[in-house]
């Protein structure tokens, strides 16, 4: 169920980053129209970050997006590195994959706001959304499979030393989050301060390129935020239901009211069949 029955709404400003690559030209402009409905701050910029594309431009450009060529926000670009993990017996290229989260932690140089969100070019907001409540951060938590976390958790403790024990029952690892830029930078030179390297390359060099999925950004925020600033944070289930990409032409037809009562979000996966 909803947990407010009244409106809710935050006078935080936020800005928005969506990492986009072209396979999201479908639903990318649903999550934008979506987002715009039910986000419940003042939004500053919807910044697109993606390759150069002109679909996705012409997207940007009818949406009011400001587009970011994602070799423009760090030093390195995705051929600068090598990660291709195993799945099923083949060999997956995962560099776009790291790339983007590596985009996501940028955002404390992207955005001018307090606190930036980001969100997956997949995923539609159904239910009125604010991301700061009594002066806490919400964060949304889901459910992993123990492998993915152990192997996150590896990563984590390379980048932050110690033995980090996961904070809470389940996974900050959802489809988006709320980032304070301020929180985002102390957790960067932390990461600096304890590898000696610059943050970016201390992660590639830190995950096991052996493995399809070895890195969380959502994860690393947000046990260094619990570890660091408990009293901050704010805890909610995600409540996101997946579907097939190609349903996503008929999501106006779905009685959203009513799906809302139960989810707070739908994901359209490419990976569904």
């Amino acid at each position: 169920m909803i947990e407010q029955s009244r409106p809710i709404w935050s006078n935080i400003k936020l800005d928005v980053l969506i990492p986009v690559h072209t396979k999201d030209l479908v639903t990318l402009p649903y999550v934008v129209d979506f987002l715009r409905r039910n986000i419940k701050h003042p939004i500053g910029e919807i910044m697109i970050i993606s390759a150069k594309h002109d679909s996705i431009k012409r997207i940007c450009d009818k949406k009011a997006c400001r587009f970011v060529d994602e070799n423009q926000v760090l030093p390195i670009a995705k051929e600068d590195f090598h990660y291709v993990g195993s799945w099923k017996g083949k060999r997956v290229d995962r560099s776009g994959w790291i790339l983007q989260q590596l985009i996501k932690l940028s955002g404390d140089t992207l955005s001018k706001q307090t606190h930036y969100l980001t969100i997956d070019a997949d995923t539609l907001l159904i239910r009125p959304h604010i991301f700061l409540e009594d002066n806490k951060t919400i964060f949304y938590y889901g459910s992993q499979k123990q492998k993915y976390l152990e192997e996150y958790y590896r990563t984590i403790n390379k980048l932050l030393g110690g033995n980090v024990v996961p904070p809470i029952s389940q996974s900050f690892i959802t489809h988006y989050m709320c980032f304070e830029r301020s929180k985002v930078a102390e957790l960067k030179k932390t990461i600096e301060s304890h590898t000696k390297k610059y943050w970016y390359n201390a992660v590639i060099e830190s995950i096991n390129k052996r493995k399809l999925i070895t890195f969380s950004e959502f994860e690393t925020y947000g046990v260094f935020v619990s570890q660091n600033y408990p009293g901050q944070l704010l805890l909610k289930p995600s409540l996101n239901i997946g579907k097939r990409r190609k349903e996503i032409h008929n999501v106006y037809k779905l009685n959203l009211p009513e799906l809302a009562q139960k989810y707070r979000s739908i994901s359209y996966h490419r990976h569904f069949r």
